[in-house]
């Protein structure tokens, strides 16, 4: 692990990333989620081999096309990959109706891009989303217990 931080901190001031993409994949495929037969698992390690040096052969001509594409492609295909995303991060943000106001605020203000005082729309985004869920009228109260009471019996 020293010889490869090492590495990736002598590459990282040309624009290189991190070196040991490997140690990721080693602990992947060497782990349980390889299979339950550890004397098998060395083909999870060979298929993960393999996947890297296609996607090393194919790396150069990437880079080509993404170049060659016209202004605005990369990006859109960027933001169409974030879709699901975005989705399901708003299906759970807006699911409980208690915080559905502090949440659309919060979107809203970081989307917004508002910088006041030079600090960014991030910072704001929270304070507006603290704000609202603390003011809002169907927003719990901090000392309300987060576990609805039980009628009938106790369990012990």
């Amino acid at each position: 692990m020293g010889v490869t931080g090492l590495g990736t901190l002598l590459v990282a001031p040309l624009g290189g990333h991190a070196v040991n993409l490997a140690a990721i994949t080693a602990a992947l495929t060497a782990g349980p989620a390889a299979g339950p037969d550890r004397d098998q698992r060395w083909r999870a390690s060979v298929s993960a081999a393999l996947t890297y040096l296609v996607l090393a052969a194919g790396a150069g001509a990437l880079t080509a096309l993404v170049a060659a594409a016209p202004d605005g492609v990369v990006q859109s295909a960027a933001g169409l990959a974030l879709l699901g995303t975005l989705a399901a991060s708003l299906s759970d943000a807006l699911a409980d109706p208690a915080d559905r106001l502090a949440a659309i605020g919060c979107l809203v203000v970081a989307a917004s891009g508002v910088s006041i005082l030079g600090v960014g729309a991030a910072f704001w985004a929270l304070v507006v989303g603290l704000v609202l869920r603390r003011v809002s009228p169907s927003a719990p109260s901090p000392t309300s217990s987060a576990v609805p009471a039980r009628s009938g019996t106790h369990r012990r």
